[in-house]
């Protein structure tokens, strides 16, 4: 059953356990919606913590802050994001430092940061404030299995075990061996790439270069299919693989190069598919780019 709550005009968080890494919610105010991330039910003003306002400056801008420090971490104008008259939803994912927050039944997000110290989210709070009191929806529902929800894969110190993907992850592609679908932070963004098992890392393109991460995540889920794609064209349900480090929406792509089908991130500004290969970042603007069936 959804998670029924009303807050009063005091900006007092209301604590409960996170459902899952997407957190669905729907909210009646006319301002100010805020919404907290946590490692523990009742945080202390030391603890790390991110804190999403929703329609805040009197419903004129939403914003992310870290450890309820100014400056804000990302900061947009979102005029009548919220309503004293009717709900509207939203919903936030945060996985590995990256943390979106979009409207309901929109894949785009519309606010996005990368934290480059990931805190372990337990709990989440919500609360209303600046003559705003607010009825809140919180879908319950655990969306972990689900294809966007990623497995850490913190790569352990044990010889042979480096490069160890769950049973059921996505293949993207084939070099010599299977390639599978994954992605790591690298120079402040998190960036979709592969896999390769016999190397132990995760390969991503930046900077014109390919970089071996050891530490990275893996897609799991089933119900992908790859689609042709050109020119950074993204279909609707096309599959969010991380966020630039200007905190562009990157998705999940592949092309074939010698030989190969390499696992890359799909750029929509740039038109391309980026692919990491042979010590380099290659650009196509032809790709394949993987999406929800």
């Amino acid at each position: 059953m959804p998670i029924e709550l009303k807050t009063q005009d005091t900006l007092e968080y209301v604590y409960h356990p996170v459902p899952s890494r997407t957190l669905r919610f729907k909210v009646k105010a006319a301002n100010d919606g805020h919404v907290i991330l946590s490692e523990g039910a009742n945080p202390g003003d030391a603890d790390p913590v991110l804190e999403i306002f929703i329609g805040g400056w009197s419903n004129q801008k939403s914003a992310i802050r870290r450890d309820r420090a100014k400056p804000d971490k990302a900061l947009v104008d979102t005029p009548d994001a919220l309503s004293n008259d009717e709900f509207r939803g939203f919903w936030i994912n945060y996985l590995g430092g990256a943390i979106a927050v979009g409207r309901e039944n929109e894949i785009e997000p519309f606010l996005t940061w990368t934290d480059p110290a990931p805190i372990n989210v337990g709990y989440f709070g919500v609360c209303t404030g600046y003559g705003a009191t607010g009825e809140w929806i919180i879908d319950d529902e655990n969306y972990d299995d689900e294809p966007l929800r990623n497995v850490v894969l913190d790569t352990p110190d044990v010889p042979g075990q480096a490069g160890v993907v769950p049973d059921n992850s996505v293949l993207g592609g084939f070099d010599n061996e299977n390639l599978y679908v994954g992605r790591a932070q690298h120079e402040g963004a998190v960036i979709p790439g592969k896999i390769v098992s016999s190397h132990g890392v995760c390969y991503v393109a930046w900077g014109g270069a390919e970089h071996g991460k050891p530490e990275y995540e893996a897609l799991t889920g089933s119900n992908l299919q790859w689609v042709p794609a050109v020119e950074g064209q993204i279909p609707p349900n096309a599959v969010v693989g991380g966020t630039s480090e200007d905190g562009e929406t990157l998705y999940i792509g592949r092309a074939q190069h010698d030989g190969s089908t390499t696992v890359g991130k799909v750029q929509p500004s740039h038109g391309a598919c980026y692919i990491p290969y042979g010590g380099q970042e290659l650009s196509y603007p032809e790709y394949e780019i993987l999406v929800q069936q």
